[in-house]
């Protein structure tokens, strides 16, 4: 796994810079997040889904040890 380091340290981001991070692919993502193994999105809008990224540091720590 690529280090978290690339992620903002507070905020919002969009699932092409999370899979960056977390190499899975996208159907394994949405599959991950309907069955709780990821972290829920956040809809910032009609067509704008994003995750904390607190949720995703903490999912990379998770998943380093």
């Amino acid at each position: 796994m690529s280090d978290a380091y690339s992620l903002p340290e507070t905020g919002f981001v969009r699932l092409p810079a999370i899979l960056k991070v977390y190499p899975v692919g996208k159907s394994t993502w949405w599959e991950g997040v309907r069955s709780g193994r990821y972290p829920k999105s956040v809809k910032l809008g009609v067509r704008t889904t994003a995750w904390r990224t607190e949720d995703i540091r903490a999912l990379i720590e998770a998943a380093g040890k």
